[in-house]
């Protein structure tokens, strides 16, 4: 049976409050906490980067299991690592002590867990000779925020983490069901870091002008073009996700999605017919790029909120723009 053994995370230890934030910001401490859905984010030290917050998060995971079983290494975070034109991969393989697997990456941006999972599953179908694939990222991209732009508003919640996350053909715990995955390229350029690229090489005047945070052009017209179709769409990639399982929403009992506002949170819920308590919603942690439904899964288990047989959704979108959702089911009580 493929499915996901084990999840970890690692949480720097520094947190930023609403409070600070609102300080950063001057939003109100109120409107952070109730509309922004955020009490409060991990924020990462200099000298830990992406690729360091996966290691962490890939050591907890490697504790008790023998780093040359794992085949290969996929590093599923932020694309915003170390360095430009560069492998976090190879140095997470290194670093892990890993030395019998192969390392590539994945890119999506937000959307990338549940893409990952999908792909680690179908290599497993696909080639025999792979048993276990270790799934590692990380996320820096509270560097990426600039607090005085209004246009980046609704990026504030950006944080900081690692995770990780072993799939295996012999699971016990979890079985991988099947994805759905839905792309708009019409908002490729919506979201973006303008400087630092081809179009905007590094230069005075990219530094002078912030383009090397992260930024949205024109957030009106995104808006207009977005919100019509974001919902929907996040609710027909979680239906075709069951659907494809042979599930239907009256099976799903658990949603492990990103963080986003809390209205819109709360509306994905009401359209496949949740109640707040069967979803993990980052409210201490904010949103960690492709991390946050891995972190929902290792939260869920903390908190006991699968029974074996329940199936869970792992269900994320990224800028760019795709949505895209895993079907998971429980074999065990504990990952």
């Amino acid at each position: 049976m493929i499915g996901i053994e084990r999840v970890s995370i690692y949480e720097p230890e520094h947190r930023e409050t609403a409070a600070v934030l609102a300080e950063k910001t001057t939003i109100p401490e109120h409107v952070i906490k109730e509309k922004f859905g955020l009490f409060e984010k991990r924020i990462a030290p200099k000298e830990m980067h992406a690729s360091d917050l996966a290691v962490a998060a890939g050591k907890n995971i490697l504790q008790d299991i023998d780093p040359k079983s794992i085949d290969v290494v996929i590093y599923f975070g932020s694309p915003y690592k170390d360095y430009q034109v560069w492998t976090a991969s190879s140095k997470i393989q290194h670093e892990l002590g890993t030395t019998n697997a192969y390392s590539f990456e994945m890119m999506n941006v937000s959307s990338c867990f549940p893409i990952a999972v999908k792909v680690a599953k179908d290599m497993l179908v696909s080639d025999q000779s792979i048993r276990n694939i270790l799934l590692v990222g990380g996320s820096k991209e509270s560097q990426i925020v600039n607090y005085q732009n209004p246009r980046s508003r609704f990026m504030f919640n950006f944080a900081d983490g690692g995770a990780a996350a072993l799939i295996t053909r012999e699971a016990t715990r979890s079985e991988i069901l099947a994805s759905s995955i839905l792309t708009d390229g019409s908002f490729s350029k919506d979201v973006l870091i303008p400087g630092g690229g081809s179009v905007h090489p590094v230069s005075s005047e990219v530094v002078e002008k912030d383009m090397h945070y992260i930024d949205v052009p024109d957030p009106l017209s995104m808006k207009e073009r977005l919100d019509p179709v974001s919902i929907p769409n996040f609710v027909k990639v979680i239906k075709n996700a069951l659907e494809k399982s042979g599930a239907t929403l009256h099976d799903l009992k658990l949603l492990l999605p990103l963080h986003t506002k809390k209205s819109m949170f709360t509306e994905i819920l009401t359209q496949v017919g949740l109640s707040e308590n069967q979803a993990v919603y980052l409210t201490h942690h904010g949103h960690m790029s492709a991390l946050d439904p891995c972190y929902g899964l290792y939260f869920a288990e903390i908190d006991g909120l699968l029974k074996e047989g329940d199936i869970a959704v792992a269900v994320s979108a990224g800028t760019g723009y795709t949505w895209a959702a895993t079907a998971i089911k429980w074999h065990g009580k504990r990952l």
